[in-house]
């Protein structure tokens, strides 16, 4: 029987585009993410998810499965506030820099001693801005001190011992961003939160994209595993007061929906431009690390082992970001769509599962609401008859869910940064273990 619900759904996937049967499969492709969300929250891998997907023009379709919290708590919406993790690093930190370079306030190629004395004299005397945004300074996390944050935290980065020559080697740390976050200050006389408040978000229209939200939100915003709603879970961002410039900021799919419709827009949005062309162009130009294994904007991802949001069906100038929170958005300015995914994430462990929920749900995204080209006409109905074939599978109890530990000559060590072992949900190897090797190859 299962092979026969496999093969109609192949047929229904090669069906012709504006038949009867295509705008079929397109109702079913929909709900495809819906089911792609259930099987999440029924392998206990997420509580819930919000998802937009939606073009410059505005969202063309949207779906909220799931609690804010425990059981009986508000459902979630694309008007629910997430902590967004990492995802700062592109909605707040990043566009704060380039509308600072729109100004002529700062410059890419601006060495970090002409905002940071502190390196002076430092191997990482001749880091340049455009290495923090590329995450190619040379920088290695650390645990910041709660006493004096920032500073200390400047200092600790000035004194480190580098490995490589900035602009060499591409290795993904949040210290790139905190610094940046600070830059922001230093230049425009504001605080990142300000900064944002005035200059982006409120004049888009996102004024429930903010960091530090208020305490009477904490029972409408999601909270992430360990932590009550409104605190973010980044323990760095948290000794830096809640405002920094790789974690910290809170926001919900509708907001995010109007900050990926400002850069599809090239800046503009509902006739106000926010950003030059110009900029945004730079932002999203790729620049190649690792031999060309790497492929970086200016703070977006857009091919790395941190890519799953992408998919199998976006295209090559697409380009996103992920959360350690369970956060991503992921744009396509050739085929005009994007995808943004909030989630509360349960299991912290199993994150080749939950990458493959990110790539599924872009990739039904992108096979229902973009024009497809030639190749994307051939490819998308094998991947849309493979997901919704995995999904006629049925579901492991969540106590075979373990992921079994193997044996392999080759690891892919590439987690994001917010995986240090401080967080609730990873046991600990001992004092201040935390994992470092970000977006490199080792051999076991």
């Amino acid at each position: 029987m299962r092979l026969v619900q496999i093969c109609l759904i192949v047929l229904l996937s090669c069906a012709p585009l504006g038949s009867a049967w295509g705008e079929q499969l397109d109702r079913e492709r929909s709900s495809t993410i819906d089911l792609l969300i259930d099987r999440a929250i029924s392998r206990n891998l997420i509580s819930g998810a919000v998802v937009v997907v939606g073009s410059h023009t505005g969202i063309l379709y949207s779906t909220a499965k799931g609690e804010t919290g425990r059981p009986g708590s508000p459902k979630l919406s694309d008007h629910t506030m997430f902590d967004l993790a990492s995802l700062t690093k592109v909605i707040a930190t990043t566009p704060a820099i380039m509308k600072l370079l729109d100004e002529g306030k700062l410059s890419l190629v601006d060495p970090l001693p002409r905002w940071f004395p502190e390196f002076a004299g430092t191997p990482l005397e001749n880091a340049t801005v455009l290495n923090l945004l590329t995450h190619t300074s040379g920088l290695n996390d650390f645990d910041i001190s709660s006493d004096n944050a920032m500073s200390s935290a400047i200092h600790k980065a000035a004194s480190e011992k580098v490995r490589c020559r900035p602009g060499t080697s591409f290795n993904y740390a949040d210290i790139n961003f905190i610094l940046l976050g600070e830059l922001v200050h230093r230049a425009s006389g504001k605080t990142l939160d300000a900064f944002c408040r005035d200059e982006i978000y409120g004049p888009i229209g996102a004024g429930a994209t903010m960091f530090l939200p208020p305490k009477e939100l904490a029972d409408t915003i999601a909270p992430t595993l360990g932590f009550s709603g409104g605190v973010v879970q980044d323990a760095n961002a948290r000794r830096l007061g809640g405002v920094a410039g790789h974690a910290g900021l809170f926001s919900t799919a509708y907001d995010l929906s109007r900050f990926a419709r400002l850069i599809l827009g090239n800046g503009i949005i509902d006739g106000t431009r926010i950003l030059s062309e110009r900029v945004v162009t730079q932002m999203t130009a790729p620049y190649f690390y690792s031999n060309g294994r790497v492929i970086r904007g200016l703070g977006w991802d857009m091919e790395s082992p941190f890519s799953a949001p992408k998919g199998s069906l976006f295209s090559d100038v697409s380009f996103g970001h992920t959360g350690y929170s369970g956060t991503s958005i992921w744009i396509d300015p050739k085929q005009d769509i994007f995808v943004i995914v909030l989630t509360n994430r349960l299991n912290y462990r199993d994150t080749h599962t939950f990458n493959q929920l990110r790539r599924d749900i872009s990739t039904i995204a992108a096979a229902d609401f973009t024009v497809a080209d030639d190749l994307i006409r051939l490819i998308a109905p094998v991947e849309v008859a493979r997901i919704s074939a995995e999904l006629l599978r049925p579901a492991l109890a969540p106590a075979t869910l373990k992921t079994p530990i193997r044996k392999t000559k080759v690891k892919l060590l590439a987690y994001a940064s917010e995986t240090r072992s401080h967080h609730p949900s990873v046991k600990k190897r001992g004092k201040g273990h935390r994992h470092k090797s970000y977006g490199k190859i080792r051999r076991a």
